[in-house]
């Protein structure tokens, strides 16, 4: 199936699961021709579509509840009960039950376009290497949270560059515009309960963000709490898009099972149910883009707190931990960076394809 009519069936069965906000995803479709990395985060689904026949032996590995979706901008930051910053994953609208391989496969294919897109600057040979070394010490040791208090100084400062400034996202925020047409009342309703406060006085706006998710509703509740902003999010969700690749029928998205199942410090400002997920939105609490990483940084401590990250996630499937560990130690040396230039090289053909259409 070519790209353009595989993107055709995905949104009309996506259709048929939330509604489609048209202009957001025109203007999806207008930034997956921009460049490859785009590309590769707007097509979760083509990768979906092709991976296990792609795949080989890969397919046949130790299955988890996989994030699914993830790449190197699927990482961020929140703060936990304590109040304590915590960075890990933050994007979970695609988990599904997967060999653990396809995570680091796809994190390691964007780590490959983001090199080749000069958003980093990491020799490709040490990507694998990075990666598998954190992700097989998490294992190992059965996992520990990204809590970035009195440890990870090097990542908090990435996590806390300037480029994440108050001010900046703030102003962002308060530029959008105000949502004119009447919120179902259950969004309403969830957002009004993740806020500080009962009865607070808020604004409501529609709010374009992501690359995956664009063409979905997302709406932001904006209020003054005791002298400083507050932001609440909910974006409409829909099954995996694992369940339209596979045929699959009657599969909810598994956003909640997978976050309550991590080995993670939970952000206590995030729900998934009955079709949105509902989150706190601050400086702090959001998706780590590529372009507001600092310029001095080291790359491959980066990746292997990444592959770390990952291990985290699967360590949620009980009784996995053992089969992982023997899988990954009858893996053949180099074989996460050819699988990773498999799909690459899949990304870079259709992407050229969708440019001419």
């Amino acid at each position: 199936m070519k790209i353009g009519k595989a993107t055709r069936s995905y949104e009309d069965w996506l259709g048929k699961h939330l509604r489609i906000v048209p202009r957001d995803l025109q203007y999806k479709h207008e930034a997956m021709a921009t460049s490859p990395f785009i590309f590769f985060r707007g097509t979760f689904y083509r990768w979906a579509q092709c991976w296990r026949e792609c795949a080989g032996d890969l397919a046949n590995a130790p299955e988890v509840l996989a994030v699914g979706d993830l790449h190197v901008e699927n990482f961020g930051t929140w703060r936990d009960s304590e109040g304590r910053l915590v960075w890990g994953v933050n994007d979970f609208d695609e988990a599904y039950p997967l060999p653990y391989t396809n995570d680091l496969v796809r994190l390691a294919a964007s780590v490959y376009l983001a090199i080749d897109g000069n958003h980093l600057a990491v020799d490709p040979r040490d990507v694998g290497d990075a990666i598998l070394a954190g992700y097989a010490e998490a294992i190992r040791t059965g996992g520990r949270p990204w809590v970035l208090a009195e440890e990870h100084v090097w990542l908090r400062r990435i996590a806390l560059s300037e480029l994440r400034d108050p001010v900046r996202f703030w102003e962002k925020i308060g530029a959008l515009p105000t949502l004119t047409r009447p919120l179902p009342a259950d969004v309403r309703r969830a957002l009004e309960k993740m806020m500080p406060a009962r009865g607070l006085r808020y604004r409501l706006a529609p709010r374009r963000a992501g690359v995956g998710s664009l063409g979905r509703e997302r709406y932001v509740a904006i209020a003054e709490c005791h002298g400083g902003k507050v932001a609440r999010e909910a974006k409409a969700m829909a099954p995996s898009a694992w369940v339209w690749a596979c045929g699959a029928k009657g599969k909810k998205s598994m956003y909640q099972k997978i976050i309550d199942r991590a080995t993670r410090e939970a952000d206590p400002f995030v729900e998934a149910r009955d079709g949105w997920v509902v989150r706190r939105l601050a400086p702090d609490c959001s998706r780590i883009e590529l372009s507001a990483l600092p310029k001095q940084r080291d790359e491959r401590r980066l990746l292997y707190a990444m592959g770390w990250e990952t291990a985290n996630i699967h360590l949620g499937t009980g009784k996995a931990r053992r089969a992982l560990q023997t899988d990954l130690r009858r893996r053949p040396k180099g074989w996460l960076r050819a699988s990773a230039q498999v799909m690459v090289d899949l990304t870079l053909r259709d992407w050229k394809e969708w440019r001419k259409g």
